[in-house]
């Protein structure tokens, strides 16, 4: 694991909401009793103990992606953008992020979309050289991010 000495402008995780928790942990639960169906010996405590962990752990999975401003990257889970290449910045509600995502998206655009999270920002690339015309990414806060971006990239 890498440590920047850079500043972090914007920091945020995607995290599925707290009521997912319940829910899949039900569901896991669920899944759990249809195996077992009454049946006696290692029938009945294997399903739990495969399918209950597997459950938190995919509800881990689901809110690991991170997204940041530092020094002069805006990161993605992975993926990284020079702060140099940023164009326009556009904070999206729950409307425009459907309308950004619908029949007239580019097929080459970058997309983070997490369907709990209603907000996003799409970054409009200027980077002749790179064939992504945007970015579409989720967040909980887009003016917070926008502005981050913006004040970052110097526009």
């Amino acid at each position: 694991m890498t440590t920047d000495a850079a500043p972090v402008t914007y920091a945020e995780r995607l995290r599925i909401p707290w009521w997912s928790w319940p829910l899949g942990l039900a569901g896991g639960g669920l899944v759990g009793v249809e195996i077992w169906m009454g049946a006696g010996g290692v029938r009945a405590w294997v399903p739990f103990a495969v399918i209950l962990p597997l459950t938190v752990a995919l509800l881990f999975w689901l809110g690991r992606i991170r997204v940041a401003v530092t020094g002069g990257e805006f990161r993605v889970d992975d993926a990284r953008l020079p702060l140099s290449v940023i164009g326009e910045v556009v904070a999206l509600d729950a409307a425009g992020k459907r309308e950004a995502l619908g029949v007239g998206s580019h097929p080459l655009a970058f997309v983070i979309q997490r369907p709990w999270i209603g907000g996003a920002v799409q970054v409009m690339l200027d980077d002749p050289a790179d064939p992504t015309p945007f970015w579409v990414v989720s967040t909980r806060h887009p003016v917070e991010l926008a502005t981050a971006l913006r004040a970052s990239a110097g526009r």
